[in-house]
């Protein structure tokens, strides 16, 4: 293990699931759990005995752990080389509790939404624009510090359908329409805390179309003067819509381009993809980020969400359309992909790049 590694907000499903996905890790190993003050000071077993929501049991390395409060920034940062973050908490609580942490030198890779607008902290999806980390350095050298930073995920829907956008960029996407259909675990849920999800949708999910509208132009834009500046000249609209299925977001994408490409192009473009994490071999990187099913009822949450583990992105459905050029369809599992795995495949990008070091 190079590096010893804390979770904040451990103990709720997206914390949870870094806990399981960081069992066993060959770089990454939990050495400290922290959540709110009314879990601190329980072994992790017992302040998530009743809510444990992951299919395996707690990693027997991290039960016995004592959970501390990780609003207590100087304990938590003292014990770890870095941490990452999943707390629930405001925008306003969660921005400043990872800027503390990173004037303390301890570097925050976020699963939370407090910091994407941020010019000078890198958003990556880490198949996407894995040079945005660079921007590390101008954030650093704008709060006088040495070893810390911030570094986020983006949403997890976007994570269904960027990846597939991605080879197209050459063809010059203008006009982009995303439908996700969202999993409840999205929402920190379950079937049992949520009851009124069962047998029901419901067509608005708070923040959600923003920040699926804004992100991709922070994932596609250019780094300048320190800062990353989003594209121009493209449109994304979206309706986001919760469903009841437990894990899996799906999207229904139309896509219009400066130049149309022929949909057997687009496919060999998909089959042939490979981003920074697989060309490095990053151990949470899938061998094949983008999986294409031909078949006209693929792909389906139930067998394919946890395709490589649950970090590659299904396609299927690519089809000429009316109105824009072309549309399919797109999967991914969004507590692995879309939030805790997409997370910590960024920590271990950034460790590739030379970003993370032990202390």
């Amino acid at each position: 293990m190079d590096f010893n590694v804390g979770v904040l907000g451990a103990t709720g499903m997206v914390g949870q699931r870094f806990v399981s996905l960081l069992a066993g890790h060959p770089w990454f190993k939990v050495t400290v759990v922290a959540a709110s003050a009314k879990s601190a000071g329980m072994t992790y077993e017992e302040a998530v005995e009743s809510r444990w929501a992951m299919s395996a049991p707690v990693p027997p390395d991290v039960k016995n752990l004592t959970v501390l409060n990780a609003s207590d920034t100087a304990a938590v940062a003292a014990e770890v080389d870095f941490v990452f973050c999943a707390v629930d908490m405001s925008k306003d609580e969660t921005r400043k509790l990872e800027e503390a942490y990173a004037i303390l030198e301890c570097p925050v890779v976020s699963n939370n939404s407090a910091h994407r607008s941020t010019p000078d902290v890198p958003m990556v999806l880490p198949e996407v624009n894995a040079e945005h980390c660079a921007v590390v350095e101008h954030f650093r050298k704008r709060l006088g510090i040495s070893r810390g930073f911030i570094a986020v995920k983006p949403n997890c829907s976007l994570q269904s359908y960027v990846p597939a956008l991605q080879p197209l960029r050459e063809y010059g996407p203008e006009r982009i329409l995303a439908c996700t259909y969202q999993a409840i675990s999205g929402a920190g849920k379950t079937f049992g805390t949520w009851p009124d999800m069962a047998d029901n949708i419901i067509p608005y999910i708070a923040g959600e179309e923003e920040k699926s509208e804004n992100e991709p132009l922070k994932l596609w834009g250019t780094l300048a003067d320190g800062k990353i500046i989003p594209a121009e000249g493209i449109g994304f609209t979206t309706q986001c819509i919760r469903v009841p299925v437990t894990d899996g977001h799906l999207a229904a994408v139309f896509a219009s381009f400066e130049r149309k490409p022929a949909v057997e192009d687009i496919i060999g473009h998909w089959e042939e993809y490979r981003g920074v994490p697989q060309k490095l071999a990053l151990p949470s990187a899938p061998k094949k980020l983008l999986h294409y099913f031909s078949q006209d009822d693929r792909p389906q949450v139930k067998t394919e969400r946890g395709l490589e583990g649950g970090m590659a992105v299904s396609v299927g459905r690519l089809r000429p359309d009316s109105q824009y050029d072309v549309k399919f369809v797109c999967l991914s599992h969004n507590t692995v992909r879309g939030a805790a795995g997409g997370a910590i495949l960024l920590a271990e990008l950034l460790r590739a790049q030379g970003y993370l070091e032990p202390r």
